[in-house]
């Protein structure tokens, strides 16, 4: 696997449930990576298909077991704790089995943590999106993304902004473990922000930005499980996310009036009405590609993306649905609740506590 240097540099961990469809990829980029020494663990979180056979025919690729996961802490985080354990690699890469790693990636990622300096780094993944409804739903997802977590604002080690993407963060083994780890945050879903949340809080640099050229991925693979994934995270993302609704069903609105006022142009000649909502329409949709040409997708998707709109709303207010009013989310089989959370509060209070004294 390591051709030269020998010497381990880092150990790449890979939580992996039910991800027979993507999993034989993801190795197969990560056993082909050179000019750095690393070890990779495929930590299997109780998979029912595939998955561990297809991880366990890589000759070089070790696989554990993640066990079930204790009353409160999230079955990723879980594993992640597992897959940590005994590590002696100066870096640890967490990275998702969705992922596809470029040739050199793993070098390149360390020189750069090395070179700035900083304790975790963390890269965007480009996205593959296939279906129409990722097309249109993807690039509005990750324009608000950028809106929110502005990587300027997050790698200003000043700032209170922290973000990462948890199919790619590497962190520096020593401070990783001095804080706590995965364990500081095994409570959390959304557990890569609340990760580099605890680095910055601790004054640990972190380091946060696109990673084209050398990582991708495609994070759903069905309509439902896009569903089930952003009604999970989109209330954690978001601070205000009745209000982030509103603001984007108007958008639609407001661009669609562009589309009405053609139409009636053609049905009953209403002329100026007519024209005036084609303005306000194209002015619209030009401040929202504005806006969605940010998210690092193709220009067809951009263009189409607007279609995506009523579904991010209503993907929003399930999200603040299921996680304010109902109490609990489900992902990949397994039902969060808020009252398993509140039953580690009293020892999430006290790592806090612990890691500020």
């Amino acid at each position: 696997m390591e051709t030269v240097p020998t010497q381990v540099s880092v150990q790449v961990i890979i939580p992996a449930r039910n991800e027979e469809d993507c999993i034989a990829r993801c190795l197969q980029s990560l056993t082909e990576q050179q000019g750095i020494g690393f070890h990779i663990t495929v930590v299997d979180d109780g998979s029912t298909d595939n998955t561990r056979a297809t991880a366990s025919s890589f000759r070089d690729v070790r696989v554990i077991s993640a066990g079930e996961p204790p009353l409160g802490v999230t079955g990723k985080c879980n594993a992640l704790i597992v897959g940590s354990e005994g590590a002696t690699a100066p870096w640890l890469l967490f990275t998702d089995a969705d992922t596809f790693h470029y040739p050199g990636s793993l070098a390149i990622a360390v020189q750069e943590a090395e070179e700035r300096g900083v304790d975790l780094l963390s890269y965007s993944p480009e996205q593959d999106v296939h279906s129409l409804a990722e097309r249109v739903l993807m690039p509005v997802v990750f324009a608000e993304l950028v809106r929110q977590y502005p990587p300027e604002r997050v790698n200003n080690p000043d700032g209170p902004i922290a973000a990462a993407n948890g199919q790619y963060i590497l962190v520096r083994r020593k401070a990783y473990e001095a804080l706590g780890g995965h364990r500081a945050v095994d409570a959390k879903l959304l557990e890569d922000v609340e990760l580099a949340k605890l680095f910055k809080s601790t004054h640990h640099r972190i380091w946060f930005r696109y990673g084209a050229g050398l990582v991708r991925t495609r994070m759903y693979r069905s309509f439902r499980a896009m569903w089930e994934g952003w009604t999970k995270n989109l209330v954690l993302l978001f601070d205000e996310p009745i209000f982030l609704a509103a603001r984007r069903a108007e958008d639609f609105l407001l661009i669609g009036a562009g589309l009405a006022g053609a139409l009636g142009m053609v049905i009953d000649a209403q002329r100026l009405v007519g024209w005036i909502a084609v303005a306000v329409g194209l002015f619209w949709y030009g401040v929202f590609l504005n806006r969605v040409r940010r998210a690092h997708f193709s220009w067809p998707a951009n263009l189409l993306s607007f279609l995506g709109l009523p579904l991010f709303v209503s993907l929003l207010l399930r999200s603040w649905l299921h996680s304010r009013v109902r109490g609990a989310v489900t992902w990949k089989g397994r039902r969060y609740s808020n009252s398993d959370a509140k039953a580690l509060a009293g020892s999430s209070a006290a790592k806090e506590s612990k890691l500020q004294s």
